[in-house]
């Protein structure tokens, strides 16, 4: 059996449906469903139970066993970056996620975690190193925090442990994430209704619209997940990006071209978010690669069709 925390969110319930496609069904589903529009992200999946996301942890805090498990998938947390309730976002991010790592290496099973690119702040350097990371909000410092215990426990290990530090995903099944889907989900919705993709003036020195940031299609961070555990033997904390930084003029071009129709109009830089905003990303993919990791990643170009060709069938 698999577990997948966060399972009805966006990359776990890309994970859970490329496990079908393996012809993998013996997954224990947790998450969260207070918001219960998530469950249309399951809907089409075959799984083996669910749990709510604190009563497993009170499970696992109990000491309690599931069976045979194949390897932990830990996804789920609180994603938004504009939470500051202190609280609540350690309590979700950081305590969750030491209680299950814990529980992992007590019993020697594979744990795969999703860590964030956020944690490398406004760069300008992207590497896995401490003298990169730089975290300018809670959520982020959360995922950097938890990327700190993990460090302290490499030599002790007793079985295969990863940080993936996503970078800027899109793709299906992320409707539900609201004003935290991504630019290419917004882009889409707002040509739709009127015709015009809006992006930000100038920030940070970049042109209006220049800002730039490394776009990866969420089939391809799946197709890591997928190869690291066929790979128990890799460790470490991995960026999990295209190793290509794309301008948003470039994403809303792709969606324009999509639809054949629609402009790009500029509105002003936010207030809140000067100073705050990641105005360049890059990841730097060299341990991956050096890690064995060898397949190739979608551009905008390639992924974004692709992602609205599933829009449009799915009318979400």
């Amino acid at each position: 059996m698999y577990i997948v925390t966060g399972g009805a969110g966006f990359i776990g319930s890309n994970l859970i449906r490329a496990l079908n496609d393996r012809g993998v069904s013996e997954i224990l589903v947790v998450d969260d469903l207070k918001d219960g529009t998530k469950f249309a992200n399951l809907a089409d999946s075959d799984i083996a139970d669910y749990l709510d996301r604190m009563d497993f942890l009170t499970r696992v805090q109990a000491g309690m066993d599931f069976g045979r498990i194949e390897a932990v998938l830990h996804l789920g947390a609180c994603s938004t970056t504009t939470e500051w309730d202190g609280l609540y976002v350690m309590a979700n991010n950081y305590e969750y996620s030491k209680a299950l790592f814990n529980w992992c290496q007590a019993r020697r099973l594979p744990f795969i975690y999703a860590s964030s690119a956020s944690v490398y702040g406004m760069g300008p350097e992207f590497r896995e190193e401490r003298a990169c990371e730089r975290p300018l909000n809670l959520y982020a410092f959360s995922k950097f925090l938890f990327d700190q215990y993990v460090r302290r426990s490499w030599r002790g290990l007793t079985a295969q442990v990863v940080g993936l530090r996503y970078f800027n995903v899109y793709g299906p099944r992320e409707a539900h994430k609201g004003g935290m889907a991504s630019v290419v989900y917004h882009f889409h919705h707002q040509l739709l209704k009127d015709g015009v993709v809006r992006l930000f003036e100038g920030s940070d020195g970049y042109a209006a619209g220049e800002q730039r940031r490394d776009f990866i299609h969420v089939d391809d961070t799946v197709a890591v997940k997928l190869w690291l555990l066929d790979h128990p033997q890799v460790s470490g904390i991995f960026n999990v990006g295209t190793g290509r930084a794309q301008s948003f003029n470039e994403v809303a071009r792709a969606v324009i071209a999509y639809h054949g129709h629609g402009r790009i109009q500029y509105i002003p830089f936010p207030e809140h978010l000067k100073g705050r905003y990641q105005s360049y990303t890059q990841a730097d993919i060299r341990r991956l690669r050096q890690a064995g990791y060898t397949a190739e990643f979608m551009t905008v170009e390639q992924g974004v069709p692709r992602y609205l060709d599933w829009l449009e069938l799915n009318g979400r």
